[in-house]
C-alpha cells in the first residue's frame, strides 16, 4: 500500500497532550524531564530561529528541537522561526509544539494558496504573495508566505525568493521598542515589508508598459506577445494585491476587538493605505495593456489593409501592363499572319502575279493594324 499524502496525514494530526494556555504565558518552572521531546531534523530548512524578550534577542538556535527547548525554560520570551520550503516532517513538529491547525498546516505545506486571513483558536494564519522585479529578464517573480502567529511566537514559512525576511527581522532588531509590542508588532512588519517589496515590481511593469508602447507605434512584430505576458503578470499581481484589502480590514477589526496597541493600528492602516495605492496602480496596467492591445490591433489591421491595398494595386497595375503588352502583340500579330499567308508561294494562289498583290498586301496589314489599334484604344487598352 502506498503512503498516505502529507496533506491527508496532516489532517489525522492528533493534539499534543501539553498545549499552550490561552491566557497570560504560565510563571518559569524547571523540570521538564518528563516532557517529550520533539524529533530531532535530519535536513532543515530552518533560516533563523530566535527568542526575544522585551524586543531584544535572548538566544538563536540552529535547530527546532533546541528552539522549544529553550523557550520552554524561559517564560516571557517570543519565538520568530523562520522556514524555507520546509519538509512534512518539520511542519508536524511545528504543529504538535504549537497546536497549529493541521488545515492550516496542510494548507503551508501544499502552497500555490491565494493571500487570505484566518483564525484557528488563538492563532492567526495569513497567507500572503510577494512578489520582485528581475530586471535582467524583465519578469515579475512571485513567492508566497505564510505567517502563523500566536500568542508567544511567529512562524513563517516561505515559499520562494520573495521577500527578504532577515531585512524585517534586522528592522525589528533595531527597534525593541516595536518588538516589545508582540507577535502582532512582528506581523506588522512583514506585511509592511511584502507591501513595500509591490513599489519596485509598480515601476518595473510601468517601465515595460512605457516600452510597449514605444514597440506598438513603432510597428515591432514582437509586441503583441509581449503585452500577452505582461497581461498574464498583471493578472497575477492582482491576484497578489487585491485580498489584502480584505485582509488588513480584517486584521484592523481583531486588532480593535483585543485591543492591541494604537500605535500598531496606526501602522496598519499605514500599510493599508499602500495598499489601496498599489491595487489602484495594478487596476490601472491592466485597462492601459487592454488599450494597447486594442490600439495594437487596430495598427496591425491598418497594416494588414495597406499591404492588401498595395498588393491590388500591383496586381492591377500589372494587369494595365498586361492588357498593353497584350494589345501590341494582336497588332503586331495580324500584319505577320499576311505576310506569312502571302509567303506561302504556292503556284495557284490568285494575287501571287496579280500587279497590285503587294501594294494590297502591305494595305491589307496597315487597315487590319490601325483598325485593332483603334479598338484597343477604345477599350483603355493602349
Amino acid at each position: 500500500m502506498s503512503p498516505e499524502p502529507p496533506g491527508r496525514r496532516l489532517r489525522g494530526l492528533r493534539k499534543p497532550a501539553k498545549k499552550r494556555p490561552a491566557g497570560p504565558p504560565p510563571a518559569e518552572t524547571t523540570g521538564h524531564s518528563d516532557a517529550p521531546e520533539p524529533p530531532a531534523e535530519t535536513t532543515s530548512s530552518v533560516i533563523s530561529a530566535a527568542l526575544y524578550r522585551d524586543g531584544h534577542r535572548v538566544s538563536t538556535h540552529d535547530t527546532l528541537a533546541d528552539a522549544f527547548r529553550q523557550q520552554r525554560d524561559a517564560s516571557g520570551t517570543l519565538a520568530w522561526i523562520g522556514l524555507h520550503r520546509p519538509t512534512p516532517a518539520e511542519l508536524v513538529t511545528l504543529a504538535s509544539e504549537f497546536d497549529l491547525h493541521p488545515l492550516a498546516v496542510e494548507d503551508a505545506l501544499e502552497a500555490h494558496q491565494r493571500p487570505k486571513l484566518e483564525r484557528y483558536g488563538g492563532t492567526l494564519f495569513v497567507v500572503l504573495r510577494a512578489a520582485r522585479y528581475l530586471d535582467d529578464r524583465e519578469v515579475v517573480d512571485f513567492g508566497e508566505l505564510h505567517v502563523f502567529v500566536g500568542r508567544d511566537f511567529v512562524i513563517t514559512v516561505r515559499h520562494g525568493g520573495a521577500p527578504d525576511l532577515s531585512a524585517v527581522r534586522h528592522r525589528m532588531e533595531d527597534a525593541p521598542e516595536l518588538l516589545k509590542r508582540g507577535p502582532e508588532a512582528v506581523l506588522y512588519a512583514i506585511l509592511d515589508a511584502v507591501v513595500d517589496g509591490y513599489a519596485p515590481v509598480v515601476a518595473g511593469v510601468q517601465n515595460d508598459i512605457d516600452e510597449i508602447e514605444t514597440e506598438v507605434f513603432g510597428g515591432d512584430p514582437r509586441a503583441s506577445r509581449r503585452i500577452y505576458e505582461l497581461s498574464r503578470e498583471v493578472v497575477e499581481f492582482q491576484r497578489a494585491t487585491r485580498p489584502l484589502n480584505d485582509i488588513l480590514e480584517s486584521l484592523t477589526a481583531g486588532f480593535e476587538k483585543y485591543a492591541i496597541d494604537e500605535e500598531l493600528r496606526r501602522y496598519l492602516r499605514d500599510v493599508a493605505d499602500h495598499v489601496l495605492h498599489t491595487t489602484d496602480r495594478v487596476d490601472g496596467f491592466r485597462q492601459a495593456l487592454q488599450d494597447i492591445l486594442t490600439v495594437n490591433a487596430t495598427l496591425v489591421n491598418q497594416q494588414q489593409n495597406a499591404e492588401m491595398r498595395a498588393l491590388a494595386e500591383a496586381g492591377f497595375e500589372q494587369n494595365e501592363e498586361i492588357k498593353k503588352i497584350s494589345s501590341w502583340a494582336a497588332i503586331l500579330f495580324a500584319p505577320t499572319l499576311v505576310g506569312t499567308i502571302y509567303g506561302m508561294n504556292f503556284q495557284n494562289m490568285p494575287e501571287l502575279h496579280w500587279g497590285f498583290g503587294y501594294p494590297f498586301a502591305i494595305g491589307l496589314m496597315a487597315v487590319v493594324c490601325v483598325s485593332l489599334y483603334f479598338v484597343f484604344k477604345r477599350r483603355d487598352w493602349l
